[in-house]
């Protein structure tokens, strides 16, 4: 059994801990907030961000970051994108040297993938590993089956994380595809609001369908530029999430899309979602990480204009639409 830090107690955080402790694991659930630690160790579930989800004993709240990494094996980093550069920056000196993240996005002062935010700001650079794949929060804290890819340039790393997770509910899948699990997890969250900005404007399963399965072929072209494995891109961290962030109002991605498609602007849009919309912020870093990189990704590139204000959802539509026939698969 071991010892694990995970710090962000929001829903996604929570719901982790909770397969780790009831595994047998010792879990240190950090939240930033005193408070809300002291909610939830008197509540023993987190009412805030995933009620009805009572978690094990073996999960201790806490509000202190060098207490929950002192003597850990590993982290395993739950926070929004746009938080987590800040944490890195804070981790302690005493914190363990195997990090791995849950976390789905681009970094949002660089705009690029998180596994460069460790290696910028820590050295020597940890041993990394990400957890990702099509997983609601909800659903993991009710126990339903869930499938999820560990990815790890360690391959040792990967499969400890694993099977620290595996249990009848919860089954990861190993990897050392670390950049295609990252980037399946940043871009789906994009391809969700279009996918719901066309079912906002009642556009049909068809177009569902092709937003979908174009979008697919948007995230292979950015993965085989930055190089990662195709097969990942068509696996759990890339296929998979798509697929359910693309097709269910769990989603809060798809919701905001639904939201913009029915008339309301950003920012109301937003608000409409109540809680963080990954999406909302990585479409313009991705649009700039598809520029670096002579990518194009035109489902993307119209939902960061959309955000922008340079279109509304109807021209964006219209434009897709009206872009010249061409193969649907480059020739070899």
């Amino acid at each position: 059994m071991a010892t694990i830090a995970v710090l962000g107690a929001g829903a996604w955080g929570t719901a982790l801990a909770h397969v780790l402790g009831q595994n047998g694991h010792t879990v240190r659930l950090w939240t930033r907030d005193p408070d809300h630690a002291a909610a939830i160790a008197a509540a023993g579930e987190n009412r805030r961000y995933l009620p009805g989800c009572p978690l094990p004993a073996a999960i201790e709240p806490t509000a202190d970051l060098a207490a929950a990494a002192a003597g850990s094996d590993w982290l395993l980093i739950a926070v929004p994108s746009a938080a987590f550069r800040g944490l890195v920056e804070r981790l302690p000196a005493c914190a363990p040297r195997r990090i791995a993240w849950a976390t789905k996005g681009l970094e949002a002062r660089s705009g690029g993938l998180l596994h460069g935010v460790l290696e910028a700001l820590l050295t020597p650079a940890p041993t990394p590993a990400v957890l990702s794949g099509p997983s609601f929060a909800a659903e993991v804290g009710r126990d339903l089956p869930t499938a999820v890819t560990v990815a790890s340039p360690d391959a040792a790393f990967a499969h400890e994380i694993a099977a620290a997770f595996h249990n009848e509910h919860f089954r990861p899948y190993v990897s050392t595809d670390m950049l295609g699990v990252e980037l399946g997890g940043a871009v789906k969250n994009v391809l969700a609001v279009a996918t719901g900005i066309s079912d906002g404007l009642g556009l049909g399963a068809n177009a569902r369908a092709a937003l979908i399965t174009r979008g697919l072929a948007e995230i292979t072209r950015l993965g085989e530029a930055l190089g990662a494995d195709g097969r990942t891109l068509i696996g759990l961290a890339g296929l998979g999430d798509l697929l359910l962030t693309c097709t269910d109002d769990q989603s809060r991605n798809r919701r905001f899309g639904l939201a913009l498609g029915a008339g309301a602007g950003v920012e109301a849009a937003l608000e409409q979602v109540g809680s963080t919309v990954e999406g909302a912020r990585t479409a313009g870093e991705l649009h700039a990480l598809a520029r670096t990189h002579g990518v194009e990704m035109p489902i993307c590139t119209a939902v960061q204009r959309i955000l922008a204000g340079e279109l509304s959802p109807q021209r964006a539509v219209t434009e897709l639409m009206e872009r010249a026939p061409k193969a649907e698969f480059a020739p070899d």
